[in-house]
């Protein structure tokens, strides 16, 4: 059984006030800002990292061990770009998926380790002081549950499915970085 990390870094970050390449590429404590997610999804451990890109440019920015895939409709919402994900796990043959956020620079390896080892569940989510955040895992049973369009991503699955959920407490802090607000405070 063989496990993919999904990094979600295809937004136009238009809350940040700018283009998607000023926040994914922001200087977040001495690195580019979506290099801290897909580090993070490296040193967890599993078997592929898989990032999806689409507004920015992230070549040359992230790990090479990193394989880029582009989301051709990436404005359409965030369902799009954890569809292109999952199409590009299922077409390398992989089992399950861990989907994280190309702007949480502070959910370390270990959220992206707990989840993706979890089995308990089709679905196992990540709890950080007992919220629910990403890292998000679904094994490939539920995958064409997920939404393919709209910008709700895979809430909504949880939501409606709650007997296929399983949690898992993580550390770290899962604040995503939406506005140059947030990238000063968390620096």
């Amino acid at each position: 059984m063989t496990t993919a990390a999904i990094v979600l870094a295809a937004g136009a970050a238009s809350r940040f006030g700018g283009h998607a390449g000023d926040k994914l590429l922001a200087i977040f404590r001495g690195r580019p800002l979506v290099v801290w997610a897909v580090d993070a999804a490296l040193a967890a451990g599993l078997d592929e990292v898989i990032v999806v890109t689409g507004a920015a440019d992230l070549a040359g920015v992230v790990d090479e061990r990193a394989r880029l895939v582009a989301n051709p409709d990436w404005a359409a919402g965030q369902a799009t770009s954890l569809a292109v994900g999952v199409d590009a796990a299922a077409a390398a043959g992989h089992d399950a998926v861990v989907v994280g956020l190309g702007d949480q620079p502070l959910v370390p390896a270990e959220a992206w380790r707990l989840v993706g080892a979890d089995g308990s569940a089709p679905i196992v989510v990540a709890t950080y002081g007992g919220e629910r955040r990403n890292p998000v895992r679904f094994s490939r049973e539920v995958w064409d549950l997920l939404p393919r369009e709209g910008d709700e991503g895979a809430r909504s699955v949880l939501r409606s499915r709650p007997q296929l959920v399983a949690e898992v407490a993580c550390p770290g802090d899962p604040a995503d970085v939406d506005t140059r607000e947030d990238l000063a405070r968390w620096s």
